[in-house]
């Protein structure tokens, strides 16, 4: 994996066998393509907040690393700070995943480090991956040649959960844990907390946390009390 300034790494659990693909069949599988650098030389997925999509994203670039190509994962969100000399260099490599490039429109420097980066994958037959919480076209970006490239590979939202998926996907992520999270347990929190993915997940780590102190399983008296707390 191309290191990166800040140690920026790639969650452990952001791997495609760990994304419940319901209703998302079609982007997955054009992400699988980009990592073996099949088919669309550009690529750009968008969803709502906890859609999925940083995921997802994550999961493309760390497809391409255990198949053995040079890949790079870079969030461009203003948290992370980063210049845009961060981009210097990526183009060397076979797939590149920008995260939040929407963040970046209207910031000259930083558009125009994406252009050059761009054009230096396309001459190298590597493949550029973004991901946004707006489709290109929504997206003002101020370098006209920028949005027309960006515009130029597929573009895929990413579909958000129902409740059942979100069920499922609770009890994917506590097996990837190592514990088991009880329907009606994974029913109790779908329908007592916030219901963004994201946040469920980040509730699900403190709750396996709390139960490995206390050792107990996540019942719902369990998990009310961990809640009240």
């Amino acid at each position: 994996m191309q290191q990166l300034p800040l140690e920026i790494r790639l969650a452990d659990h952001a791997v495609f066998a760990n994304f419940l693909a319901t209703g998302n069949e079609l982007v997955i599988h054009e992400l699988k393509a980009a990592a073996a650098l099949a088919d669309q030389p550009m690529l750009w997925i968008w969803g709502l907040p906890e859609s999925g999509r940083s995921h997802l994203l994550q999961a493309c670039v760390a497809a391409a690393d255990e198949q053995g190509r040079r890949a790079a994962y870079l969030p461009l969100s203003p948290a992370m700070a980063l210049p845009a000399a961060s981009l210097e260099g990526l183009g060397e490599l076979a797939v590149v995943g920008l995260d939040d490039i929407d963040a970046i429109a209207g910031d000259a420097a930083f558009e125009q480090a994406v252009f050059a980066l761009f054009e230096q994958l396309r001459q190298s037959g590597g493949r550029l991956v973004v991901a946004a919480a707006a489709p290109p076209g929504e997206v003002r970006f101020r370098l006209p040649d920028l949005a027309s490239r960006l515009k130029s590979g597929g573009v895929y939202r990413v579909q958000p959960l129902d409740d059942a998926g979100r069920l499922e996907a609770l009890q994917r992520r506590a097996r990837f844990r190592g514990f088991d999270l009880p329907e009606d347990t994974g029913r109790y929190l779908l329908h007592r907390t916030a219901r963004g993915p994201a946040s469920l997940f980040r509730l699900l780590d403190t709750l396996d946390r709390a139960a490995l102190v206390a050792q107990k399983r996540l019942t719902i008296p369990f998990v009310r009390s961990v809640l009240d707390a």
